[in-house]
């Protein structure tokens, strides 16, 4: 079974962020692709642990989601997210997402 991980950078304090990441908690991830593991992961783009890079290219773009293979390390930015999305189009639209996103780990 395939590992991935669904990573939302994010800030503390931001309202789109904070919303996304209440939804995304709530959504059983098990559910969206029964066939492969996905787990979520917070980063804060404030963290130290971010790199400057990364910090420079999302930091006005947050919230940001991104899926990553655990096995390969490959990572795949995926389209911005509705804020206006309730926890079942979320979930919805992202096993459309996922899906058509997993050609590229293939």
């Amino acid at each position: 079974m395939n590992n991935f991980r669904l990573i939302l950078y994010g800030r503390k304090g931001c309202c789109l962020c904070d919303s996304l990441e209440k939804k995304l908690r709530s959504i059983p991830l098990r559910d969206i692709a029964p066939s492969f593991s996905l787990d979520l992961y917070i980063v804060d783009i404030d963290s130290p642990d971010v790199s400057s890079e990364d910090r420079i290219r999302y930091d006005l773009e947050v919230p940001v989601l991104f899926i990553t293979d655990q096995k390969t390390n490959k990572m795949i930015e995926l389209p911005r997210a509705s804020p206006r999305l309730d926890e079942i189009q979320l979930r919805e639209w992202l096993q459309k997402i996922i899906y058509k996103k997993l050609e590229f780990f293939h």
